[in-house]
């Protein structure tokens, strides 16, 4: 690949990246894991806006679905040890300027969220990384997934007035990964902790249970799932354990994912993560935040029949990736953590 690299700008533990649609033109959301700014550039890198300067402790942004700009965020998020006011925010621009921010829900612990739909409904869907902490690494009570009916209008709902979620699973220790996964036209979640890989699928109606499958009993940091060799089944990509070192691929065989491959390369704090296409060609996106702290990508070579990897940048400390296609080309946005550093990447095969 030829790679082009552009700095958007600095932020201080910049973190989380989410695209939004608004004023008819596509952006990119991107904000801090501690106290700092969110911030709003155009798909060339440009900034366009400040959202807010504080209070930070952002993981997740995603817009709320046919809206204007309108997203939902995580606050005070700060870190495993200090999230006890975590909580999501409902984010909407207003016609005089600025962007209002109200409360959706207090949900302590709050790491990643989703908003799917199935059927016209929309589903939230929120994992809570831990339940309750009395101490610095405490990991006694174990994180939970939630989820709720997502109304359409969001106008009534504020921290005097917050929306109700149900927790479906419990038990999710080091509930850390998310990444939604469209199977057979359903839009579902992917979910990652200490106990394994599980797929959360939503309800056909409001009034029937989730779905749940675990899907390998590996405790997992993060995973995708992709068809990297192209033969119509998908693998399953996994980080593990938590911030784990290792890089694995599972193919399914028969009704279990059997481990086919695992990266031979020292890869430390693996944290950022993209499955899906990447010029033209199915690819696993991998940061790692310790060690080289290098970005890279993962492909299957067919002629080969084995997996081989590119260095796309070199000791950033990827915290986030998030990849889209403008003029052709695939491009991607990556929160150097490592170095506060926002950066572009356009890849041309």
């Amino acid at each position: 690949m030829n790679i082009e690299k552009k700095v958007m700008g600095n932020l201080t533990k910049c973190y989380s990246i989410a695209p939004l649609r608004y004023k008819e033109s596509d952006h990119i959301l991107v904000a801090a894991e501690k106290v700092d700014r969110c911030l709003l550039f155009d798909t060339d890198g440009n900034l366009e806006d400040t959202l807010w300067t504080e209070p930070g402790g952002v993981m997740t942004m995603v817009q709320v679905p046919g809206t204007d700009g309108q997203f939902l965020a995580t606050h005070k998020f700060y870190s495993p040890n200090d999230s006890k006011e975590a909580r999501i925010v409902i984010v909407t621009p207003q016609e005089e300027g600025g962007w209002e921010v109200r409360t959706l829900a207090d949900l302590p612990f709050v790491h990643r969220f989703n908003i799917i739909e199935r059927n016209g409904i929309n589903y939230l869907i929120a994992c809570t990384l831990k339940s309750g902490h009395e101490f610095k690494d405490d990991w006694s009570n174990p994180g939970k997934v939630y989820a709720a009916v997502l109304p359409v209008d969001l106008s009534g709902y504020n921290q005097d007035n917050q929306l109700k979620l149900e927790v479906i699973k419990d038990n999710m220790l080091k509930n850390h990964g998310y990444y939604r996964v469209e199977e057979q036209g359903v839009q579902t979640s992917l979910i990652s902790c200490d106990s394994g890989v599980y797929q959360f699928i939503p309800p056909a109606a409001p009034s029937e249970p989730w779905e749940i499958r675990q899907l390998i009993t590996e405790a997992a940091s993060d995973a995708v799932l992709v068809d990297f060799d192209e033969d119509g089944e998908k693998e399953l990509a996994v980080i593990s354990p938590f911030h784990g070192d290792k890089i694995s691929i599972w193919k399914k065989t028969g009704e279990e994912y059997k481990e086919v491959y695992v990266y031979d390369q020292p890869a430390e704090f693996n944290h950022a993560i993209y499955g899906g296409m990447l010029c033209q060609k199915p690819a696993l996106v991998i940061g790692h935040r310790q060690g080289a702290r290098n970005l890279f990508a993962l492909r299957f070579n067919p002629s080969t029949k084995a997996y081989e990897t590119e260095i796309i940048d070199r000791d950033c400390g990827p915290a986030n990736v998030y990849k889209y296609t403008k003029d052709g080309n695939d491009v991607i946005i990556c929160t150097n953590h490592g170095i506060d550093e926002i950066a572009m990447y356009t890849l041309k095969a």
